[in-house]
């Protein structure tokens, strides 16, 4: 039980959410592992929120995600479906047989080298087969590995990294994973490519019982359940498990929040024109059944559009990334979520989803972008109000819905600001000294804030979110980040590894959108779907695209206008 906490179900649904979810579980457990080595007293965020309290069959406590995912046969490499925390349920399982037995095995992957020197290095699996759980914030598991016993485990690189399963370092509860053995992860034959194939897998009993026996079973220990946050991809057939579930969802856990992050890899090739049509067709149809049946629904994205034409990818001042590598891409936006999703997470005074939802999604405007700034650039000996006011009337963030800047009329706004020292936060001038801008009259630092957003967007509905907790980025988080970043992110320090990062996060509703739905819709509009009969043939009719165009239009027509204030 979480003893309180307002719990959170996490869905995982298709690989490059497999992607984002293995760097966002790695920097919750980075976080946690943190805190358990200082032997700090509880922190601002509430990891009861997202993981689960367990016992193995051998009697030791563990601590796991509170999670289901769903990807294709092949996607796992070395990681067993049941995951190794509680033991192989099918060689445990008692065998009823006396007669002669033969046994037939299919050829294992060969482990992945971080793994294995990660478990090494955890020494999580003891002499006698039992296995051994670091210890965790909340007192569970056993005491923490010495220095002398714990070396340091490998960095995993792009290329050992070819699914998510390789570098995950969170250990998973036995019913999380729900392998789909229709379709395959790797060939050209039997892959999951099109909007209908998946709306029609959640149709078929087997694979809707096994995904509604997980819910149950996650769902009933909850004490509070405040609602399902869902990574779902957008750019395959994932867009219609995605559509099917949050509509289960919505049907049986009325009045639960559900946040869906729609997620696209990286940019696409003009090379590639069935893939992109494709993409096009599953994006359309993703974010208009997503979006009627959950609460808010926020695309993620590196990429510079939705739609056909091509844009390059987004930039940040002190990252080096290659948008061309899932790793790489998925960091990002995983780093990007952990800051956004901090109001419904927090240990005191949290926002419900369902009330962040509701903040961003009046009059029919389901669907919010969402834009970051990593790290945020707080100089050495700079405080939060010098910042910001050099930063003017620019933009403090990089978007990251593939929507374009932001621009126009801006609705509302919830903005996370995390990871900076706490006597960084005010300005503190010499008496009589003249205040270089109304932030250095600010008392705390979420004045500061609130102050800026008020400066900046007057008539947005804006809500302000601060957290001294910064953002774990050691490994395997990829090494992106300028040389000139010291350790905690700050530019022009001594060039050292980084380990941690502040950010500031934001989810918008804004007139952008209104302009990104339409150009979508048009894109959608031009195409002759009878060239597309593979498309057509998994289950989607003339009629269902006429619906979508008619869904995306109205859609656009909430986010023109309204109480906004133009840039």
């Amino acid at each position: 039980m979480a003893g309180g906490a307002r719990e959170v179900l996490t869905l995982q649904l298709g690989h490059f959410a497999g992607f984002v979810g293995a760097h966002w579980w790695n920097q919750q457990d980075a976080a946690l592992c943190d805190a358990a080595d200082a032997g700090e007293p509880p922190g601002e965020l509430c990891p009861d929120v997202l993981y689960r309290a367990g016992r193995t069959p051998s009697g030791q406590d563990t601590y796991t995600p509170r999670l289901v995912l769903m990807d294709l046969k092949g996607s796992l490499s070395s990681l067993k479906q049941e995951g190794g925390l509680y033991g192989d349920r099918q060689l445990d399982a008692a065998i009823a047989w006396q007669g002669k037995l033969t046994t037939h095995k299919e050829e294992l992957c060969p482990p992945n080298p971080y793994l294995q020197d990660l478990l090494s290095a955890e020494g999580v699996l003891s002499s006698d087969g039992t296995w051994r759980v670091k210890s965790i914030p909340n007192g569970k598991g056993p005491p923490p590995l010495t220095a002398a016993t714990a070396p340091k485990p490998l960095v995993p690189t792009e290329s050992s990294s070819r699914v998510w399963s390789d570098f995950l370092r969170v250990h998973l509860h036995p019913r999380s994973i729900c392998m789909i053995q229709k379709y395959n992860h790797d060939g050209e034959a039997g892959r999951l490519e099109a909007f209908g194939q998946g709306e029609s897998l959640l149709k078929e009993p087997r694979y809707l019982e096994e995904l509604e026996d997980r819910l149950h079973f996650f769902v009933e220990e909850c004490d509070y359940l405040q609602g399902f946050q869902i990574l779902c991809d957008l750019h395959d057939g994932f867009s219609g498990v995605g559509a099917k579930a949050t509509e289960l969802l919505r049907d049986e856990y009325s009045g639960r929040g559900i946040i869906t992050w729609g997620l696209l890899p990286g940019p696409y090739s003009l090379g590639e024109p069935q893939k992109n049509i494709y993409r096009l067709l599953n994006t359309a149809f993703g974010l208009v059944h997503m979006s009627a049946h959950s609460s808010l629904v926020c695309p993620l994205s590196l990429g510079g559009s939705l739609g056909l034409r091509p844009e390059p990818p987004v930039t940040f001042p002190h990252l080096r990334y290659d948008a061309t590598l899932p790793f790489h891409c998925a960091a990002i936006l995983a780093t990007a979520l952990d800051t956004v999703t901090v109001p419904y997470r927090r240990r005191s005074s949290p926002v419900s989803m369902v009330h962040l939802a509701d903040t961003l999604n009046s009059s029919g405007k389901k669907v919010a972008t969402a834009a970051a700034a990593i790290p945020f650039p707080l100089v050495p000996g700079q405080c939060l109000p010098d910042a910001l006011a050099q930063l003017g009337g620019a933009a403090a963030w990089t978007p990251l819905s593939a929507c374009g800047r932001p621009s126009g009329a801006r609705f509302a706004q919830s903005v996370v600001l995390r990871g900076l020292d706490k006597a960084c936060l005010t300005s503190r001038p010499a008496p009589g000294t003249r205040l270089p801008s109304p932030l250095h009259a600010c008392d705390t630092g979420e004045d500061v804030l609130a102050q800026y957003l008020q400066q900046q967007q007057p008539r947005a509905r804006s809500s302000a979110h601060l957290l001294l907790a910064p953002c774990k980025v050691v490994p395997p988080y990829p090494c992106l980040f300028s040389p000139s970043l010291g350790r905690h992110g700050s530019p022009f320090c001594p060039p050292t590894a980084v380990e941690s990062i502040p950010v500031l996060g934001a989810l918008c509703s804004s007139s952008t959108l209104g302009r990104a739905l339409g150009d979508l819709a048009r894109d959608l509009g031009k195409l002759d779907v009878r060239r597309w009969a593979s498309f057509m043939d998994a289950g989607v009719e003339q009629g269902d695209v006429e619906e979508a165009l008619q869904e995306l239009g109205s859609l656009a027509q909430c986010y023109q206008g309204g109480d906004g204030l133009a840039d």
